[in-house]
């Protein structure tokens, strides 16, 4: 829900000042040039490094860099994961945009529509169909990845395994029991995505 969003403005972002040239130098090196280096810096970090290391930095260090800063543990979790997820969205969704034919942007502009109707009532109606099963996976990935919110003291799903583990000393019921709960949830997930895809395609007829 949040990462999705995040990943679209960061993917229209850099399509916006890398496509679009512009001759005047204040644009090009006070706003574009900037954008363009955060944006880069950003997608660099985050998908280069391990979620649960990104998860430490924002639970752990970022208090410690900033000592009044305070940051709730779940905050904290749900930040880690969008910023992480919304790098990699990011680039799904460059990736819908960029296999959408020109001549259909081209079409849009002879219409009358500017850059940003155009992409929003043309380009990316195309680019979400496109990007769909790249996107149900992201999902998946991003609801598995939520086990290891246990490492910063959350009590999630697999770690409240792993204390009725601790306690009762039957490693068997408790882990079956957590792989059973993650398979129904990515198993409707997996529905309700394929709903949406049988319903796009229905649209195209």
């Amino acid at each position: 829900v949040l990462s999705l969003p995040l990943g679209l403005l960061i993917s229209l972002f850099k399509e916006a000042v890398s496509k679009r040239p512009t001759d005047n130098f204040v644009i090009r090196w006070i706003v574009k040039m900037p954008i363009r280096f955060i944006i880069n810096v950003y997608l660099w970090v985050f998908r280069g490094t391990p979620l649960l290391l990104q998860l430490y930095f924002f639970y752990f260090l970022l208090p410690m860099m900033i000592p009044s800063f305070s940051i709730d543990k779940t905050f904290s979790i749900l930040l880690a994961l969008c910023l992480n997820s919304g790098a990699y969205v990011a680039e799904i969704v460059r990736g819908g945009l960029n296999s959408v034919d020109k001549g259909q942007f081209e079409a849009g502009r002879s219409l009358g529509f500017g850059y940003i109707a155009t992409m929003w009532y043309i380009i990316l109606p195309q680019a979400f169909k496109n990007i769909l099963p790249a996107l149900g996976n992201e999902a998946i990935m991003l609801l598995k990845d939520t086990s290891i919110s246990g490492y910063v003291a959350i009590q999630d799903l697999t770690k409240g395994g792993d204390i009725i583990r601790s306690r009762t000393y039957d490693a068997f019921m408790p882990l079956i029991a957590v792989a059973l709960i993650y398979l129904i949830l990515v198993t409707i997930l997996t529905l309700l995505l394929r709903r949406l895809e049988r319903r796009l395609q229905s649209s195209e007829r």
